[in-house]
């Protein structure tokens, strides 16, 4: 089938400016505009081709290979040099025996020189087809307790997210129709005189077919929106704004595309006696004069459940005690944090006798701010 000639469709002469270009294209854009010619087809498929002509000829460089080669100097992984080096074997050719009809299905002793042009030329290179399309990944925020981003938990989610139409399964369209431009082939063959190339339909996209009508359930668009009760399986070790991946529940994919992935953004909340960094956890443990004087053994609640801690006798106020593997679980490869509890002396509010006081503070064998200087 002939190429277009965009100067023709724009309806201006070859070496005309830019500006004359502009104004040609927005004077047909304005008649042929599918918001003002709705549900007809010819007007929409007038205002592609002139869409497609000004892209082309309001750029440069897309303009010069297309005044040199016609739509064939368009294709995706077009080599100019290396398509002037074989107009001017051709040329050769014929002026040593007549007119030669170039047909790449034939170009076995010219792949070397042509082997960057790839699959626009048919026999030995593929139409690229539109082909499936993975689907968008989503968000969503979800608040959580500070003790289940430490332990990890299960919890299900109510969201709004695009899946594929069950009337049309993602195509977006009632069916299918024969590409008028290729007539079905996939290809188009262009070119002028003897020099023939053979390229991939752009209309179709080499498919050979286009989209019927849109299909009236998702209006086109080849997916619906629809509120879906989710189940996620929040891992030990949540952070604030540390995304959660959860495969293949994002929207649909179109045309048979994987889905996108659903990305939970955690806002954990603080807790009145826990702190947190990394893996592990701090606790601030209250203990009596006498405990921290003799020692003890207290049970202490941590996130998994209490455990017996043995307070070494002579404790001070801010001395850490660490307990293992009871701070933000384990899971899969990574180990369990710890759980450092500080100890924190409190003294009792009620009054206590003189004589108590003054046999505690007689214990002190020195100064006990003789290392505080400024």
């Amino acid at each position: 089938m002939a190429e277009r000639d965009f100067y023709k469709i724009l309806g201006v002469a070859r070496g005309v400016t830019n500006d004359e270009i502009r104004k040609a294209y927005r004077k047909l854009a304005r008649k042929y505009h599918p918001d003002i010619n709705p549900g007809n087809k010819e007007a929409e498929n007038k205002f592609k081709d002139i869409s497609v002509a000004y892209e082309v000829l309001s750029d440069a460089k897309k303009r010069k290979l297309y005044d040199e080669f016609g739509e064939v100097g368009l294709a995706s992984g077009f080599d100019a040099e290396k398509a002037r080096a074989y107009q001017q074997w051709q040329q050769e050719s014929a002026s040593t025996g007549g007119t030669h009809t170039f047909e790449f299905n034939d170009l076995d002793d010219l792949g070397e020189l042509f082997g960057g042009l790839g699959g626009m030329f048919g026999g030995r290179g593929r139409a690229r087809r539109s082909g499936p399309r993975p689907g968008q990944d989503i968000e969503a925020a979800l608040e959580i307790d500070f003790l289940d981003a430490v332990r990890g938990f299960q919890t299900t989610l109510s969201l709004q997210r695009p899946v594929a139409c069950d009337v049309c399964h993602g195509s977006g369209s009632k069916g299918t129709t024969t590409c008028p431009v290729c007539n079905g082939t996939g290809y188009q063959t262009t070119g002028q005189g003897s020099t023939r190339f053979q390229r991939t339909c752009q209309r179709c996209s080499g498919t050979g077919k286009l989209p019927g009508d849109p299909c009236d359930n998702c209006r086109g668009s080849g997916r619906v929106l629809r509120t879906e009760r989710v189940t996620v399986n929040i891992p030990p070790g949540a952070e604030t704004g540390k995304r959660i991946r959860v495969p293949g529940k994002g929207e649909a994919g179109l045309q048979g595309g994987a889905p996108g992935d659903l990305y939970i953004i955690p806002r954990v909340r603080a807790h009145p006696l826990l702190e947190r960094s990394g893996s592990d956890v701090t606790m601030d443990l209250p203990i009596t004069v006498g405990e921290a004087i003799r020692g003890a053994a207290i049970e202490v609640p941590t996130p998994v459940g209490p455990v017996k801690v043995k307070v070494p006798h002579g404790a001070q106020s801010g001395q850490r005690l660490r307990i293992a593997g009871k701070g933000v679980q384990g899971h899969g490869k990574t180990p369990a944090g710890n759980l450092y509890l500080r100890l924190m002396i409190r003294v009792p509010k009620d009054e206590v006798k003189q004589d108590v006081i003054d046999t505690i503070d007689r214990a002190y064998d020195q100064d006990i701010r003789k290392d505080i200087h400024l």
